[in-house]
């Protein structure tokens, strides 16, 4: 399985911590299980983007397709940096 890189990265605000920059399939798979917060209203985009991201690593789903789903799902959970 290769990782998929995005064509641009996306920038989460994640508190306390601050800033991370995700660039890939992987890295946001990793985001979305190691520190995206309980947010009402984020679960069906949470679970779309995770399911198309690792589509994406399978080969069945494009860069873009994984990051356009990423963003959507940080929206509703509301930790998408400005600008993202």
């Amino acid at each position: 399985m290769q990782d998929v890189l995005f064509s641009h990265p996306v920038v989460l605000d994640l508190q306390p911590t601050g800033h991370r920059k995700v660039e890939s399939a992987w890295q946001a798979i990793e985001a979305m299980q190691d520190a995206w917060p309980d947010h009402p209203g984020s679960g069906q985009a949470y679970r779309r983007a995770l399911r198309t991201c690792r589509d994406a690593l399978d080969g069945w789903q494009s860069g873009n397709s994984c990051r356009r789903a990423f963003v959507k799902a940080a929206r509703a959970a509301r930790i998408i940096a400005p600008g993202a």
